[in-house]
């Protein structure tokens, strides 16, 4: 019921819809990579996939923000049940990408953020080296990009009230790690695939 209503909740607060350009929604397996400008981001864009496909779908989330208070660990373990990974401080023994891993299983999908925290410029940031290490590890997993427009200035930074405008979600089409592609090479191609869908 808790997720019905956030579900709600998520669409009434940003009025978003979500355009499938490159892809249809899906049941297999996915990494839905995104930018990140505002706190709506995962929720949105959990609550607009179709019912079948966010069953099967978790975001990634910061363990330290998402921990800090009940209400908050609620939501994140119960409702979005969230993989929550360490941020600041990885070790061997609290490897975020082994938390991923071990979070997806073989059926499960996520939405993760590459850039590794809140930006609110027109294009992403440069990615982090996460995407990179899961597209090694799961190469038979879709890679989707995500370009999130508009949230940011519904729900802006330190802001607590959101502001009436409609957000938008571009799904664009699958990639993946290319044979001996470095790391440099794929995180770059990966955002530009971003940066492309705003002007689809």
């Amino acid at each position: 019921m808790t997720a019905v209503l956030m579900v709600m909740l998520a669409k009434l607060i940003s009025g978003a819809s979500g355009r499938w350009l490159g892809c249809a929604p899906d049941t297999k397996q996915r990494i839905y990579f995104a930018n990140h400008t505002s706190n709506l981001d995962a929720l949105v864009l959990w609550a607009i996939l179709p019912p079948e496909v966010r069953a099967l779908t978790r975001p990634v989330a910061a363990r330290d923000y998402w921990t800090a208070g009940n209400f908050r660990r609620y939501l994140a373990e119960k409702v979005f049940r969230a993989i929550l990974i360490e941020r600041k401080k990885p070790t061997a023994h609290d490897n975020p990408i082994a938390q991923i891993l071990e979070g997806m299983g073989e059926t499960g999908s996520i939405i993760i953020f590459p850039e590794g925290g809140r930006f609110s410029g027109l294009d992403p940031m440069p990615f982090k080296s996460g995407l990179y290490h899961l597209a090694q590890k799961r190469p038979d997993v879709e890679l989707v990009p995500v370009l999130i427009e508009n949230l940011n200035r519904i729900l802006p930074k330190g802001e607590i009230l959101p502001v009436p405008l409609l957000g938008n979600m571009t799904f664009g089409a699958p990639i993946q790690l290319r044979a001996e592609e470095s790391k440099p090479s794929f995180l770059d191609r990966a955002r530009s695939e971003l940066v492309r869908l705003r002007n689809l």
